[in-house]
């Protein structure tokens, strides 16, 4: 019995007793301050650099470091060696399988160049550069009475000096004169243009249809940008094609042509009939496939101006807005938070591709037309 009551719980032995477990009594400093990482006092004792260096540790930091500065410059001779030479052959870094192989090389070379940089020198920091402690003493911010005195009276005499303070007609007109030049920055915020208010519901498109259709005309004829050539079906017949196209006339008879060119721009596709996926009563809306949409990225406005022909995908280059061409140009992918715009087309008489119509809605990001 009296050997049990001398045990801890469990029968374990109390730490200090003999046989058992050495323990620590409350109040005694920490077992872990033996073990402390740097050495209290003199930084110049620790391992490493410090004020004086052991040269023969020295040299073979520096042979590494220099080592490591070598393979930075080959590793970037690599580079430069790939980019001009090898990437150019075959056809250069077109294509899928040339693109990985470029990413491979030229990533590689590059991140081999700068991580043996940063290596060599962090080697260099931490095994070849002295290290003293520095002291730096620290006084109260505040200035003493006498300084603050003094400054009072410079900062007075200065203001009774430039007669600002007996000369109120002058400080009252500098004031007034300096007051419009406040309000010049809200007055050059004009500079960023009128707001479009509702004029971009509407495009040339529409202007042009009714002209045609004045005149007995099914509609305005589509025009290549840059040739204003107009466009037979025939001419367009290719699946997987994209021209860029405008209504006819339009740098003739608008009143501004500049602006209207840039708001009735157009991005014609042709897609095969068999995949083509109409909105519900637009059905009629194309030409054998052939669809028309606005070049505008309904994001920011950039030019939705590239297509993958095997996905049949719009995309616009800024942002990465994606575009279904055979579903209404309905986004996939991206920031657009609605479709680009569709141009309702036919055929006349003659074979050439006419609008009917103008963009159901307006062109461009929604914020444009909410001035």
């Amino acid at each position: 019995m009296s050997e049990n009551k001398d045990q801890g719980i469990g029968g374990a032995q109390r730490p200090g007793e003999e046989g058992g477990a050495p323990g620590r009594v409350v109040g005694t400093p920490s077992p872990a301050a033996e073990r402390r990482l740097l050495p209290e006092g003199d930084v110049s004792a620790s391992e490493g650099a410090g004020e004086e260096l052991d040269e023969q540790s020295a040299k073979r930091a520096e042979r590494v470091v220099a080592a490591f500065f070598l393979l930075a410059f080959a590793a970037s001779v690599a580079f430069i060696a790939y980019y001009i030479g090898w990437s150019g052959r075959n056809g250069g870094m077109h294509g899928i399988e040339r693109a990985r192989e470029s990413n491979l090389w030229l990533g590689g070379t590059m991140t081999l160049a700068f991580l043996a940089m940063a290596i060599g020198v962090t080697i260099w920091v931490r095994r070849l550069m002295t290290s003293k402690p520095i002291v730096q003493e620290r006084h109260e911010l505040r200035a003493d009475d006498a300084t603050r005195e003094a400054f009072t009276k410079t900062f007075l005499d200065g203001a009774q000096e430039s007669g600002i303070t007996k000369r109120p007609l002058l400080r009252r007109t500098l004031l007034l004169a300096a007051a419009p030049l406040g309000l010049a920055p809200l007055v050059l915020l004009r500079d960023l243009g009128p707001l479009p208010e509702k004029r971009l519901r509407h495009t040339w498109w529409g202007e042009a249809v009714r002209k045609a259709q004045a005149e007995g005309k099914k509609g305005v004829r589509l025009v290549v940008d840059g040739t204003n050539k107009p466009l037979k079906v025939s001419d367009f017949s290719t699946p997987g094609g994209m021209i860029t196209v405008l209504p006819e006339g339009i740098e003739e008879h608008a009143e501004n042509p500049l602006n209207e060119v840039a708001k009735a721009v157009t991005i014609l596709i042709n897609i095969p009939p068999d995949q083509l996926k109409p909105v519900k009563g637009r059905e009629e809306w194309h030409v054998n496939g052939i669809v028309a949409y606005s070049k505008i990225c309904t994001h920011v406005g950039c030019p939705a101006a590239l297509y993958e022909q095997t996905t049949h995908h719009i995309l616009c280059p800024c942002h990465q807005s994606t575009f279904d061409a055979t579903e209404g140009a309905k986004v996939v992918f991206g920031p657009a938070a609605r479709p680009l715009p569709q141009l309702p087309l036919a055929q006349d008489d003659e074979g050439y591709l006419v609008a009917t119509g103008d963009f159901p809605e307006p062109i461009g990001p929604s914020f444009w037309e909410r001035g």
